[in-house]
């Protein structure tokens, strides 16, 4: 009788391991949803994608140094929150320390299989040391990181037409400060563009993106600055109506042009800003004047601002100052049709469901 009991305890014990393995592999790769992680780097920028075909992008990088504090913020999402085991793709938006800065690092600590960017330029006048953090990028990508401009499109699995399921694109629509063709339907909103002054950074020349899942889309634009927002969106709309948008350059106000925000009609808008960095009045004035809007997620709530003038606090990932601060993340995650999402703070927030147009 005992030996009976043993063996059943056993094999209980067997089967639960078994039914745990399959609930991890269905977690990460069977289920049948786009997952989008908005990793907080204390107010640069890192988004992880992971597909249904458990196809993995990191769209820049956060900080170097702070004891590796941005590195394995992300290393802690990509492994144990979204169980992945290697990098498909690793994408630099544009050459800011804020956005590449830990490239390099988290190639010595996971598999990498491709790097993107807008290619590397021989020097960046904002950036005294770019040559020198250059070599260890190049080290990293062994030196054959692919260049992207304006009309790429990143090169997915073709899982979709493989299981006749949601088909899914990533599309570049701006880099080195040329964008795609300006087609579509008219901008209302082209004759209100008032110029500002040319920006020579590289933030205007940042590479953005635009996801398509079925009838969800996300489009993701860097650091990108005004007048280029601009030249995207005049007189036309080619980017059409979007579900989510992750806001320009931690909300500062030398981006998000109205000409551009408000005719893609976003219901969502998340933004990777700092506790004293971005969400800026002005930005957060534009995001009030959007028709379809329905929620605004911030990574942090920024310190200098009053309540009301930002989003409520229960859409704030984060309210402590950078010292106290927990690194909260924020996850989209989209219906394996695409025709809806939720988005949640933190692994144990609760989901809020958005149905999309």
């Amino acid at each position: 009788m005992r030996r009976v009991f043993i063996r059943s305890l056993c094999l209980s014990f067997v089967f639960a391991a078994v039914l745990a393995s399959v609930f991890n592999v269905q977690a990460g790769t069977s289920d049948g949803r786009l997952d989008i992680y908005f990793i907080d780097v204390e107010g640069g920028a890192a988004t992880l994608i992971v597909t249904p075909g458990n196809e993995s992008l990191l769209i820049d990088s956060g900080y170097p140094d702070n004891g590796g504090r941005d590195r394995d913020r992300i290393l802690e999402v990509l492994r144990d929150v979204a169980k992945l085991d290697h990098l498909d793709h690793a994408a630099v938006s544009h050459w800011h320390l804020d956005h590449y800065g830990n490239h390099a690092a988290l190639a010595t600590q996971i598999k990498v299989l491709n790097f993107w960017d807008r290619g590397i330029p021989d020097s960046l006048a904002e950036d005294k040391d770019f040559e020198k953090r250059m070599v260890d990028y190049r080290s990293a990508s062994q030196n054959k990181s692919k260049s992207l401009k304006a009309g790429d499109t990143l090169p997915f699995k073709d899982w979709a037409m493989k299981r006749k399921q949601t088909p899914l694109s990533v599309k570049v629509v701006t880099a080195s400060r040329e964008v795609i063709p300006n087609v579509g339907a008219p901008n209302p909103f082209a004759a209100d563009n008032k110029p500002q002054d040319n920006d020579p950074t590289d933030n205007a020349a940042s590479v953005s993106l635009l996801l398509k899942f079925g009838k969800f889309s996300f489009l993701t634009c860097g650091d990108l600055t005004w007048n280029v927002e601009a030249k995207l969106m005049t007189p036309n709309n080619p980017i059409g109506q979007i579900e989510m948008f992750m806001v320009t350059h931690h909300g500062l106000g030398v981006s998000n042009n109205p000409t551009l925000v408000l005719p893609i009609d976003p219901r969502v808008c998340v933004m990777c800003n700092g506790p004293t960095k971005g969400c800026d009045s002005g930005t957060n004035a534009t995001l009030r004047r959007i028709k379809s809007l329905q929620a605004v997620y911030q990574l942090h709530r920024n310190i200098r601002l009053k309540p009301d003038e930002q989003t409520p606090l229960e859409f704030i990932a984060n309210d402590a100052e950078t010292t106290a601060c927990k690194g909260i993340f924020v996850k989209a995650s989209v219906a394996p049709d695409g025709a809806s999402y939720t988005v949640q703070i933190g692994a144990n927030g609760k989901p809020r469901e958005f149905q999309t147009r």
